[in-house]
Order: C-alpha cells, then sequence, then structure tokens
C-alpha cells in the first residue's frame, strides 16, 4: 500500500510539468501573445517577425491657411482663433474695435460741425436755397453775398456757375467775422470727414494683416504638428522561447 502510494505520487509530479508546458505553450507563443494583446494584427496591419505595427500619422488636427485668412478677412482675430494663435490675433480684433470707434467719432463729430455751421448761415447771412449742397456752402463761406460771388463767376465766363436769384438763391451776411467763422465750421466739419476716410483704409489694411497672419498661424500650426508626430510607429513583440523566460516588448519610434 505504501509503495503504491509513493508511485501515485511520483507519477503526479511527473505529469505536472508535462501539463504545465502542454499549457503554457499557447501563453508563450509569439504569435499567441501577439493576437491576446493587438487582437489580429495579421488581418489589420500585416504580419510581422518584430511584432504588430501601429502607424499614426499627422492630419487630423490640421488647419486649412486660406480658410482662416477668410475667416480674418471677415472678422479680424477669428481666423487667428481657428488657427489656435488667438495670442496675436487678439491685437487684430483690439485694433478692429479701435477704428471702428475712432470712425464713428470722426463722423458724429463731423455731422455736429456741419449742422452747427449751417444753422450759422441760416441765421448770420440769410442763406436761401432751392438746393442746400455741399458746394453751396463752400460759396457762402468765400463770398460775403451773391452779388459778390456771380460777379466773381462772370468776370472769369464761367456762367454755368452763376447762382440765378429768381431761382430763390440768396445769401448776405452780417459781417465779415461771422462769415470767417463759418467757413472755420465748414472746414473743421470736413477735416472730419476726410479723416475718416484713412480710418477706413485703416480697417481694410487691418483686415488684410490679420488674414496674412492667420494663414502663417495655420501654416505654422500645421509645421509643429508635423514636427510633434512626424511619422509615429508603435511596435509590440515578444522575446524569449517557449519553457523560458519570456518578455513583451513595446516600442515607440517617430520618423522625421
Amino acid at each position: 500500500m505504501g509503495t503504491m502510494r509513493w508511485v501515485l505520487i511520483g507519477c503526479a509530479v511527473f505529469a505536472a510539468p508535462l501539463h504545465a508546458q502542454h499549457d503554457l505553450h499557447p501563453v508563450l507563443s509569439r504569435t499567441g501573445v501577439r493576437h491576446d494583446l493587438f487582437g489580429n494584427p495579421a488581418a489589420q496591419y500585416g504580419d510581422s517577425a518584430a511584432g504588430v505595427v501601429m502607424q499614426v500619422r499627422p492630419g487630423t488636427s490640421r488647419k486649412a491657411p486660406g480658410l482662416a485668412a477668410i475667416y480674418s478677412l471677415l472678422l479680424p482675430g477669428m481666423g487667428e482663433l481657428y488657427a489656435g494663435d488667438f495670442n496675436s490675433g487678439k491685437y487684430f480684433l483690439a485694433a478692429e474695435g479701435v477704428l471702428w470707434l475712432t470712425f464713428a467719432a470722426f463722423e458724429i463729430v463731423g455731422n455736429d460741425l456741419r449742422d452747427d455751421a449751417r444753422m450759422f448761415a441760416g441765421a448770420q447771412a440769410r442763406l436761401t436755397a432751392p438746393v442746400l449742397d455741399d458746394q453751396l456752402y463752400v460759396d457762402v463761406g468765400n463770398f460775403n453775398s451773391l452779388a459778390d460771388y456771380n460777379d466773381k463767376r462772370l468776370r472769369d465766363r464761367e456762367i454755368s456757375r452763376v447762382y440765378d436769384p429768381a431761382h430763390g438763391y440768396a445769401w448776405q451776411w452780417d459781417s465779415e467775422a461771422s462769415r470767417l467763422t463759418f467757413r472755420d465750421q465748414r472746414v473743421r466739419s470736413e477735416t472730419m470727414y476726410n479723416n475718416r476716410k484713412f480710418i477706413a483704409a485703416g480697417i481694410l489694411i487691418n483686415h488684410v494683416a490679420s488674414a496674412i497672419n492667420a494663414a502663417r498661424a495655420a501654416i505654422v500650426q500645421n509645421s509643429a504638428l508635423e514636427d510633434a508626430l512626424g511619422d509615429l510607429r508603435i511596435t509590440g513583440g515578444l522575446t524569449g522561447a517557449p519553457g523560458g523566460t519570456a518578455a513583451i516588448v513595446v516600442r515607440i519610434e517617430r520618423g522625421f
């Protein structure tokens, strides 16, 4: 009975490593472990002796320079925001606001000066006319009366520029000082209107400059993405032999 017991124990001990070796073989198999870890690499990435290879290429976060430029042409700073460089775009946006506020200020002040000057001419020169256009107010500011103006036009043989009193044209300044005051107000209003043109040009330049900067920002963003990622390769493999020490190796490579 004792002999039979030792025989059974010996058989069990002998059979254990055989069973263990039989069970470990699929686990330590390179193909089996690769399949367990990475699915079916042959079907997805192609079978390789070095292991499964996964490539990650940039492209999902690329920005279109043309689209960035269009955005900034519509609203300075918006293209930079799209391209991920609002740190520079915010200055174009701020400049846009300042320019429009300045344009509005010149418009308001110019209108006030013009209206005040015309009211002053109506009161101090007793100006009447069927059509009150800008050229008429220029002439009213340069001559004391309608008669003085018409005499000058006739001497210069500019009959087409004569104002006909029969059509309702008339003015006579009460003093030279009043005429000069009116002319100064009118000139100041014209200066404000002319300043609007410079502001409008500044707004146009700001749009174009922001569009160029937004396109540049998009190009820089794409270049930075290319430099950061390049051609990223993640390689997984298994080293060791069945029955011995096994190790899983994961290698990350980046190409330039």
